[in-house]
């Protein structure tokens, strides 16, 4: 299994980095709705509660052609555990290498105010063979861009300073 772990701090107070990740849909957003991103798309079948817990969707990303799958993944998905202003777990189950993923982002309130988010996934390609030949390349792809990504919707509530950034096989 492959793990990524990138930490920073953020010169917002949580209650804001919280609002940013956790923005409700707009009043008139469509029913399932699609969100797009650089590389790809998230649509969301199922908002789940006023916290996002239960939240159901589906996203299509980028991963190496030699996938053969046209460079791109397809990963069905659910918010499984929220704690209003601390954190958000998701689970997730991927192709084209059937693999379960996992992640979570952590808020922690720092003396100055600020917000330190920890931003963990895992990644685990359920074939043997495939995992011994592919599981950390093709998740060192997937997630090569996590820690810019955060740092640049962040960067939209003030200085966000990287702490740490790590992938580990576990």
């Amino acid at each position: 299994m492959q793990k990524f772990e990138t930490v920073f701090d953020v010169a917002a107070p949580p209650e804001r980095v919280w609002g940013l990740l956790h923005a409700p849909p707009p009043p008139d957003a469509p029913s399932p709705r699609t969100v797009n991103y650089p590389g790809g798309w998230m649509k969301i079948l199922l908002e789940g509660d006023n916290n996002g817990q239960g939240m159901v969707r589906t996203c299509e990303f980028g991963v190496p052609r030699y996938l053969m799958s046209g460079g791109k993944a397809h990963s069905w998905e659910i918010v499984t555990e929220v704690i209003p202003l601390r954190s958000a777990s998701y689970e997730a189950i991927g192709k084209p290498l059937w693999s379960r993923a996992g992640g979570s982002h952590t808020l922690e309130p720092l003396p100055d105010g600020g917000t330190r988010l920890t931003f963990v996934e895992t990644y685990h390609v359920h074939n043997p063979l495939l995992r011994l030949l592919l599981e950390k390349r093709v998740h060192a792809y997937i997630s090569r861009d996590n820690h810019e990504l955060y740092n640049k919707i962040l960067g939209y509530l003030g200085t966000v300073t990287q702490v740490s950034a790590r992938s580990i096989t576990v």
